[in-house]
C-alpha cells in the first residue's frame, strides 16, 4: 500500500509528524521502521528523538540516490506519473472550462434594463391561472407597469387589484421588454388576460361534440378569444361547464 499526501515544500518537522500521525498513523499503527532520504526533515532532531521514543528504526539512503533503495525508486516513479497524469487532466479541465465559458458568453443575453414607469411582459410559467389547458395559455402576461427596481435584479411591478394574492416583486429573468412597433399608430395588443387566483373563469364559445368516458359526460368545447388559436378547442368534462348551461342546452 502507497500513501501519498500532499504537503508544501516548506513544511516542518513538526508538521510532518502531525501529517505522519493523522494520515498513517490512526489508520494503520506505528511502523517497524521508515526508509527515507536524506533530507533536513527525516534528519531532523526533532524527527530522529521522534522515532527513538517511539522505538521505530531509520533506515536513510544514500545522498541524492534514492536507488540504493529499489522499493522507494519504484515509489517515485509511480508518483511522477500519477502527477503526470494529474497535470494532463488539470489542463484539459481548464481548456473544457475556457471553452464553456467562451460558448456562454456568447449566448448570454443582458437583461433589461427598466426604469419607473416602463411597460414590461411577465412570463406566466409561475403564475397560477385558471386557463383550461397549458396549451393555450400565453407565455407572457401583460403588460404591466415597472414601479421601481428592487436590489440589482428584481422589479416591483403594478398588478391589478384581483391579483392581490400574487408578490409584485419578479427576476429580471421573468420579464421582457414591451417592443415598440415601427409601424406609426400601430399597437400591439396583449393577449388574452389570463386571471389569476381562481377568480374567474374563460367564458364558452360554443360547444362542438359530446361523448361518454368511462361512463362520464365529455363535451368539445371551443373557447372564446381564441378563434385563431389551431388548439382553440379542447375535450372538458361536463364538470367544466356548469356555468353555460344555455351553450350545452343548445347543443342538445
Amino acid at each position: 500500500m502507497t500513501i501519498f499526501i500532499p504537503a508544501y515544500v516548506t513544511i516542518t518537522s513538526l508538521e510532518l509528524a502531525q501529517i505522519f500521525i493523522s494520515n498513517v498513523f490512526s489508520k494503520h499503527g506505528l511502523p517497524v521502521s521508515i526508509v527515507s532520504d536524506r533530507g533536513s526533515l527525516f534528519v531532523s532532531s526533532f524527527w530522529t528523538n521522534s522515532c527513538q521514543q517511539l522505538k521505530i528504526s531509520r533506515d536513510l539512503s544514500t545522498a541524492f540516490h534514492p536507488e540504493t533503495d529499489g522499493q522507494t525508486e519504484r515509489v517515485n516513479q509511480i508518483l511522477i506519473k500519477y502527477l503526470l497524469m494529474y497535470q494532463v487532466v488539470t489542463e484539459e479541465l481548464e481548456s473544457a472550462i475556457r471553452r464553456f465559458n467562451k460558448y456562454a458568453d456568447r449566448n448570454r443575453s443582458i437583461p433589461p434594463d427598466f426604469q419607473p414607469g416602463n411597460k414590461a411582459w411577465l412570463a406566466s410559467k409561475d403564475i397560477k391561472t385558471t386557463i383550461p389547458t397549458k396549451r393555450l395559455s400565453k407565455r407572457w402576461l401583460g403588460t404591466f407597469e415597472v414601479i421601481k427596481k428592487i436590489g440589482t435584479h428584481a422589479y416591483h411591478l403594478k398588478l391589478p387589484q384581483k391579483w392581490k394574492s400574487v408578490h409584485p416583486v419578479f427576476h429580471v429573468s421573468l420579464l421582457e421588454v414591451v417592443k415598440q412597433s415601427s409601424i406609426p399608430n400601430c399597437h400591439r395588443f396583449p393577449p388574452p388576460p389570463a386571471l389569476v387566483e381562481e377568480q374567474e373563469e374563460w367564458e364558452v364559445d360554443q360547444v362542438l361534440n359530446s361523448n361518454l368516458r368511462r361512463g362520464k359526460l365529455w363535451y368539445l368545447v371551443e373557447w372564446k378569444g381564441f378563434s385563431e388559436d389551431p388548439e382553440r378547442t379542447t375535450w372538458e368534462p361536463a364538470s367544466n361547464l356548469t356555468n353555460s348551461p344555455d351553450l350545452v342546452k343548445d347543443f342538445h
